[in-house]
């Protein structure tokens, strides 16, 4: 599983997985566990890593930031920085249409890759 970044306009350089989807974290994760699961993850899947897998970062993500949870439907989650990392259901491939969506009883936002969380909304199309 593999962690990489990409530029989205707007947004500067923003996580995003192996096949350049956005990474997003969940603000109720709390910067520390996966909270999302059942209907929730259905929308916005956890970047899952296989049994005896560990994540890799390429590009501008840090490899030291990388890291794992256990997710409570089972398995691990990548976590970035301590958050755990997800996909969106309403993205295609170059987009960030779930950055600053209030969903699922919280707000969604990427990561920097230095770490830090991006609060602010992509420009129109908010492709890279």
């Amino acid at each position: 599983v593999s962690v990489s970044t990409r530029k989205v306009s707007g947004l500067g350089p923003v996580l995003v997985d192996g096949r350049g989807r956005t990474l997003y974290l969940f603000v109720l994760d709390k910067h520390m566990r996966v909270t999302c699961t059942g209907s929730c993850a259905a929308a916005w899947p956890p970047l899952e890593l296989a049994a005896g897998e560990t994540p890799t970062a390429s590009g501008m993500a840090k490899p030291a930031l990388l890291g794992s949870d256990r997710d409570p439907e089972g398995g691990r989650v990548v976590t970035y920085d301590g958050w755990p990392l997800y996909t969106y259901v309403g993205d295609s491939s170059r987009t960030a249409n779930g950055q600053a969506v209030d969903a699922n009883g919280g707000l969604w936002y990427v990561l920097a890759p230095s770490g830090p969380v991006i609060h602010r909304k992509p420009t129109s199309g908010s492709n890279g």
